[in-house]
């Protein structure tokens, strides 16, 4: 079991943090674990580098961090451990690939987070980019604040209909069995964090589709302006894989 120190390093004052000093591959003593649990609290995502995670590693770093989530219903998947999805971009998919969203919100209780393995890295591009949505909450005003207190988003994941680089979401029927087993969820606007107590914002343009109890206008005016706000560079962490 590691339980060797490791050495944080922040990527900027708001979100993101390189964790260096750990071998991924192997299983982490509990000293490694709640270090590495608690710069997750702190950072909001944090990075490896130089990791060799075969499925069964991945899966047993997963699992440090609570009850793995069902196979995703659209993904495809690893053959040998289905909870591992595989996600690929290149210059032959359309862009949609690429739009801003948090993982699995059409569910009723949505996961903690999720842990990412690049095996195939272009020379140059790649990049992925996290939002604080902790950083964009506190930057709005107070009034603004307060009006979003209450509210209550719905979130699907009819957003995969039609899309053109998943086999499961062309197939309508495929769909209509997917959304049968997984309906359209309400969540809070704002949610707080259960161990750090911060708030934040819980919509993403992916899965989000309108907020609760407001007209359809007003809804779209208002969660194009929190998408706006997720856009300011200072609220983002980009990194280099």
């Amino acid at each position: 079991m590691q339980n060797n120190p490791i050495q944080i390093v922040p990527l900027n004052p708001v979100i993101g943090a390189e964790l260096h000093g750990v071998d991924l591959s192997k299983p982490l003593g509990d000293r490694t674990l709640a270090a590495i649990k608690q710069a997750l609290l702190d950072h909001q995502v944090i990075f490896f580098r130089d990791q060799d995670l075969d499925p069964d590693s991945h899966i047993r770093l997963a699992e440090a961090f609570g009850e793995l989530e069902a196979p995703h219903p659209i993904l495809p998947q690893v053959e040998s451990h289905p909870q591992i999805s595989i996600l690929e971009n290149d210059e032959n998919r359309p862009p949609e690939i690429n739009v801003w969203h948090t993982d699995v919100t059409w569910k009723d209780k949505p996961p903690l987070g999720s842990v990412l393995f690049s095996t195939d890295i272009p020379a140059s591009g790649g990049d992925t980019i996290w939002a604080s949505m902790t950083a964009v909450y506190e930057a709005l005003s107070p009034s603004m604040q307060k009006r979003l207190e209450g509210l209550r988003a719905v979130h699907s994941i009819a957003s995969f209909a039609h899309s053109s680089n998943y086999d499961a979401s062309q197939n309508m029927e495929k769909m209509a069995e997917i959304l049968k087993l997984y309906p359209p969820q309400s969540h809070p606007l704002i949610r707080t964090h259960p161990e750090t107590g911060k708030k934040g914002l819980f919509v993403n343009s992916g899965f989000t589709t309108h907020i609760e109890d407001l007209p359809r206008d007003e809804s779209d005016a208002l969660l194009r302006f929190l998408y706006d706000k997720v856009k300011t560079p200072e609220f983002q962490v980009r990194f280099k894989w």
